[in-house]
């Protein structure tokens, strides 16, 4: 684990710890190929540089956000409130946490994506990669 990453999860209390233990343990399976840091302040996964997946710490739950995640016609993910494409999902516990569905939104997170790495230069205009 990256130290930045241990870092984080540490400066958590045991519970809101206990889940960004489980979230990292399956998102690094699950996108294996994934480069994993520190990003804003929050750990971030990444595949080709562009953002694919991350978490961080709300003052009542940690949220699992997913950058394209509002394409993925999943439920229990909520979508972002902007022009963006996020959708997220929030744990008080690590009891909420499906793995099934954690590892069903990863493999969409890899096969759907919306091109943020490259949303400056197109003065924020998304667009889906293929």
């Amino acid at each position: 684990m990256d130290p930045e990453i241990k870092a984080f999860h540490e400066s958590q209390a045991s519970e809101d710890k206990a889940i960004c233990d489980l979230l990292y343990q399956e998102i690094s399976k699950g996108l294996a190929e994934a480069e994993n840091k520190i990003w804003h302040r929050h750990p971030v996964w990444f595949l080709n540089d562009n953002p694919i997946v991350g978490y961080s710490k709300l003052k009542d739950c940690i949220r699992l956000m997913f950058w394209s995640g509002a394409d993925f016609n999943e439920s229990n993910l909520k979508p972002g409130t902007g022009k963006f494409k996020d959708a997220s999902a929030r744990f008080t516990s690590v009891d909420q946490i499906n793995k099934e569905d954690l590892s069903r939104w990863l493999s969409k997170a890899r096969n759907i994506q919306w091109d943020y790495k490259n949303i400056y230069k197109r003065k924020g205009k998304l667009v889906r990669l293929k």
